[in-house]
C-alpha cells in the first residue's frame, strides 16, 4: 500500500512541476507579446506615416522602390517589423484556440511555432524580393 501511495506522490509532484512549468510558459509568452505589440506599434506608425508622406509628396511605385534600394534602412526597419508580427500573431493565435476550441497542449504549441516559423520566412522573402 504503501509503494502505492509512494507512485501516486510522484506523480502528483510531477504533475505540479508540469504546472509550474506551463505557468512560466503562458507568463513568458504573455511578456513577449505584449513586448512584441509594443514594436509592432511604433512600426506602424513609422509604416503610416512613411506611406502618408509618399502619398503626399507624389512619389509614384517606382521612385519608392528606388529610395528602399537605396539604404539598408527600410530593408532592416521591415525585417524588424515581420520579426515583431512572427513573434505576436501566434502566440495569440494560441490563446485564441485554446480559448474557442480547446486547442491546447504540445501540438497546439508546435502549431504556433509553424504559423511563427511562416510568417517570418514569407516576410523575410517579401524583403528580400523589394530589397534585391
Amino acid at each position: 500500500m504503501s509503494a502505492a501511495r509512494g507512485s501516486a506522490g510522484a506523480a502528483a509532484a510531477q504533475a505540479a512541476d508540469f504546472d509550474r512549468a506551463r505557468v512560466r510558459t503562458d507568463a513568458a509568452l504573455w511578456l513577449l507579446q505584449r513586448a512584441s505589440a509594443f514594436v509592432l506599434a511604433a512600426c506602424v506608425v513609422v509604416h503610416l506615416a512613411t506611406i502618408f508622406y509618399a502619398i503626399r509628396s507624389g512619389l509614384t511605385a517606382a521612385a519608392i522602390l528606388a529610395r528602399i534600394h537605396s539604404s539598408i534602412a527600410w530593408p532592416a526597419f521591415y525585417a524588424v517589423f515581420v520579426v515583431a508580427a512572427a513573434v505576436h500573431a501566434p502566440i495569440g493565435l494560441r490563446a485564441i484556440a485554446a480559448e474557442w476550441t480547446g486547442f491546447r497542449g504540445r501540438v497546439a504549441d508546435l502549431a504556433a511555432v509553424a504559423v511563427g516559423v511562416a510568417l517570418l520566412a514569407l516576410g523575410l522573402r517579401a524583403i528580400w524580393g523589394l530589397a534585391a
